[in-house]
């Protein structure tokens, strides 16, 4: 998998989780957080190389920085490595999320493969930063075209059209109509199977962290907490709560405000609130509407992926497109708004419940590794 963002970590274990219950044999390979993230849910990760790295800088994306970063970091050895480690391990079937060295070596191999992603118009973050980034968005584009021409499937984590979140994100070309299929939400347990956590209240769940560029938004929900002294408010702050900058701050928030420095199954939280307060990551997104929660998103800015998730999300009447300029009593507001936006949220939990995406995904996956084997039989 990726692993710039967990939510490509998040899709992968809820696959992997499903595959492991019906009885197969399952080997996640991460990098970063992500891998850390894998083994910090029980299971073994073998490691493979980063393919990309994404900078941040003041709420939005710097493409020229993430390219210069990632030409840095480039290793000669990343697809030998991959290949080999692919060819040693003989897989029945390689499932990629946005991963595409993976990718061409299962296809190189001749083994069935699934890619999986939330976003085509890749050329939609190189747009407007100069002709050299633009460029690079050509290669990068032609790259990924061609993977995705040789993938057996390509499975969009989201919910049909015209329901779909990431709609503006995955402008499909007729070559890869057939082999496309939306899936529904990628999420790692069933409704049903989450036991909601006793939250006292209503509840606001935010999950913006306290670093960085988000650290100004971290206390904007603060001080909205401030205003809405009948909710109670949980925080996830990131791994520098303890510091020093933060904790002055922290110590002096209201009794209706909870500070978390990490939390590894945010599912009970998302189940025990009224609502999410969120960047605009897509699997978030999915796993707050699986559950039914409306979503105020604060997507990065300049970041035409987020900027775009929040823009349907508002469109389809479960949550609100917010921004980093968004003051305390706004945001206050925005809650209210959002409270009555419970009923068009429960129709996607329904939705998300039918669709039953890991189940979906390992039924393809059968069908493929089945096709491969009678191939190999008629030979």
């Amino acid at each position: 998998m990726c692993g710039e963002g967990l939510g490509h970590t998040s899709r992968c274990l809820a696959i992997g989780e499903r595959f492991l219950k019906k009885g197969h044999e399952v080997i996640f390979s991460a990098y970063g957080y992500s891998k850390e993230h894998i083994e910090k849910s029980g299971y073994k990760t073998l490691e493979i190389p980063s393919e990309i790295k994404l900078v941040g800088v003041s709420g939005s994306l710097d493409m020229r920085d993430s390219i210069e970063e990632t030409l840095k970091g480039i290793d000669p050895l990343a697809y030998p490595r991959v290949f080999n480690m692919i060819r040693k391990e003989k897989p029945d079937i390689v499932i990629s999320d946005s991963y595409f060295m993976s990718a061409v070596a299962s296809k190189m191999q001749d083994i069935p493969l699934i890619f999986i992603l939330n976003q085509t118009n890749i050329i939609s973050f190189f747009e407007n930063r100069g002709i050299d980034v633009a460029l690079v968005g050509k290669i990068v584009t032609r790259f990924s075209d061609v993977v995705l021409k040789y993938a057996d499937r390509i499975l969009i984590p989201d919910f049909p059209p015209p329901y779909t979140i990431c709609a503006k994100n995955v402008p499909l070309k007729p070559e890869i109509l057939e082999k496309t299929e939306f899936v529904g939400p990628l999420v790692r347990k069933k409704y049903r199977e989450v036991k909601s956590l006793s939250l006292g209240r209503r509840h606001v769940f935010s999950m913006v962290g306290g670093f960085g560029y988000r650290e100004r938004l971290f206390f904007n929900v603060i001080s909205t907490a401030e205003l809405k002294r009948d909710f109670n408010f949980t925080l996830v702050a990131g791994p520098n709560v303890d510091s020093e900058h933060l904790k002055d701050k922290i110590d002096k928030i209201g009794e209706n405000v909870k500070v978390l420095s990490y939390v590894n199954d945010a599912l009970p939280y998302i189940k025990g609130s009224d609502v999410i307060i969120a960047p605009g990551g897509h699997s978030t997104m999915m796993e707050c509407l699986s559950f039914g929660k409306p979503l105020l998103s604060f997507p990065d800015m300049f970041h035409s992926e987020q900027q775009n998730n929040a823009d349907m999300i508002e469109q389809l009447g479960v949550g609100k497109k917010m921004s980093y300029f968004t003051p305390p009593f706004m945001i206050s507001e925005c809650i209210d708004e959002a409270l009555k936006l419970k009923k068009n949220c429960q129709k996607m939990r329904r939705f998300a419940q039918r669709l039953d995406a890991p189940e979906r995904i390992l039924k393809i996956a059968e069908e493929l590794t089945e096709i491969k084997l009678n191939n190999e039989k008629g030979q």
